[in-house]
Order: C-alpha cells, then sequence, then structure tokens
C-alpha cells in the first residue's frame, strides 16, 4: 500500500488493484488535477459500500467524503463497474466452459402482495386469486447460488454499485 495507516478490512488487495485499476483510470495516473491517490479514494468507496455508513461518516483516515463521492459519480457515469463485472462474467464463464455471452434467461412472474396504502394501483390475478402487482424478473439459466458462489466480492461490490 501506499499509504501509511492501519489497513481497514474492507480495503483492496494488491492482487485485486491491479486487475481493477484499468477500468478505473479516467485520466492519467500522474494528472495534475489529482489530490487523492485514486486507491484510496477506491478503498474509501468500498468502506462505504461494505459498511453502509453515510458518506460523510467516513474516516479522517480515507480521503474526505467529498472527493470519494465525486470520483464514484465520474465512474459510474463513465461506465466503469459496467465493464468490469461485464469482462469478470466473461471471464468467470469462460473458465467453466460456458460462451462469454448468455444464451438463454429465464422469465418469470409473480405477484408481489399489495397492502391497502398501495390503492388503485394494485391489481387483482383472478387465476392465482391474489390481489397484487404483477412482476417480472429475469435471471440467467444458472441458479443464483451457483454463480455468487463464483463472483468475487470485487464483483459483488461493482454489481451493487452500477445497480
Amino acid at each position: 500500500m501506499s499509504v501509511c495507516r492501519k489497513p481497514y478490512p474492507s480495503d483492496v488487495s494488491d492482487e485485486a488493484w491491479s486487475l481493477i485499476v484499468p477500468y478505473l483510470l479516467l485520466q492519467r495516473e500522474d494528472a495534475g488535477q489529482r489530490e487523492h491517490d485514486l486507491r484510496e479514494v477506491f478503498n474509501g468507496l468500498r468502506y462505504i459500500v461494505k459498511t453502509g455508513v453515510p458518506w460523510r461518516w467516513m474516516p479522517n483516515a480515507l480521503p474526505p467524503w467529498a472527493a470519494v463521492y465525486q470520483q464514484t459519480q465520474r465512474w459510474l457515469a463513465a461506465g466503469c463497474f459496467e465493464a468490469m463485472v461485464d469482462d469478470l462474467r466473461a471471464v468467470l464463464r469462460g473458465a467453466v466452459g460456458h460462451k462469454a455471452e448468455r444464451s438463454a434467461a429465464i422469465i418469470d412472474s409473480r405477484i408481489l402482495r399489495s397492502t391497502p396504502e398501495s390503492g388503485e394501483r394494485a391489481g387483482y390475478d383472478r387465476a392465482k386469486r391474489k390481489k397484487g402487482s404483477k412482476i417480472h424478473p429475469t435471471g440467467s439459466v444458472r441458479t443464483a447460488a451457483r454463480r455468487s458462489r463464483q463472483l468475487t466480492g470485487l464483483a459483488r461490490t461493482a454489481g451493487r454499485l452500477s445497480g
């Protein structure tokens, strides 16, 4: 690590950082306007995601919350996390002998039960005799449990951020 501080459990490892840094570089690493180390900014983002604390509660040992927040918004706008997750998914699928892109998806529907407060927007499914809103979740053919075992903590973090 390039910083002299006690590492947080949420800090990114050297091995993971070497894989992520190409996705996060929106400008040269030696750019003049960069005030904070990019790795420390990413560590700040990971701290927020892992602990769930508000932005303004970021510890003083990490870069200021505003710097981490602004850089996160730039990464989100540039699609950095989506690109990272897409490439990781392709690598993981290739490692188990599948094509890089999915060839099938499961489309299902279910009724999300409504409450009296939901009022008129809730419908009624006569076949199932249930009142509520119909939702259509989609997913990969492979089960979610198997997929979650294959994805690293980094990919899950990036997936949550990219929404």
